[in-house]
């Protein structure tokens, strides 16, 4: 019966470990593109032009 216990401990940890990673992985990415395509560049020409 522990060694059930134990073993399903072990597999939610790395669950955890591998979600953790998506999201940074997903994180990165989604603020490369946001920089990469000048959308802030983009925003703040726009302000300026307003002015």
């Amino acid at each position: 019966m522990k060694d059930t216990k134990e073993h399903s401990r072990g597999i939610t940890l790395v669950a955890l470990v591998i979600t953790v990673i998506i999201l940074l992985i997903l994180a990165s990415i989604s603020i490369s593109s946001l920089t990469g395509s000048g959308l802030f560049g983009k925003e703040q020409k726009q302000q300026e032009y307003q002015n």
